[in-house]
């Protein structure tokens, strides 16, 4: 009697049936979801203690790491200031937006594909 690997090899079911080959198991590749940058952009009305102030809290930045984030946007009109899924970029852009508007700021954060 064979056994079931030598039925499978040979395309024969147990019946001696034909098989049309062998099964291999395969893992499937997982692609990992893009990612997405946040940016805020620089405007001429927002406090630069506050842009500080969102680095920190939304961002979990350090103070000094904040400062020179702030100064960048200040700068160079934008500044990335995280990467990340899209649903968590979508918060975060929402959260920003959102305390800005509650302060009466016009700080401007957005999002774009990496």
């Amino acid at each position: 009697m064979r056994t079931r690997y030598e039925l499978m090899a040979s395309g024969n079911d147990e019946d001696g049936q034909n098989d049309s080959g062998v099964v291999l198991k395969t893992k499937p590749k997982t692609k990992r979801p893009p990612l997405y940058k946040v940016l805020i952009l620089n405007d001429d009305f927002t406090p630069m203690e506050f842009v500080v102030m969102v680095l920190e809290r939304f961002f979990s930045m350090t103070h000094a790491q904040a400062f020179d984030i702030m100064l960048t946007v200040h700068k160079k009109g934008i500044a990335v200031v995280g990467v990340y899924s899209h649903e968590i970029a979508e918060t975060k852009v929402a959260q920003v937006m959102d305390y800005a508007q509650r302060h009466q700021h016009p700080l401007q954060c957005t999002m774009e594909k990496e």
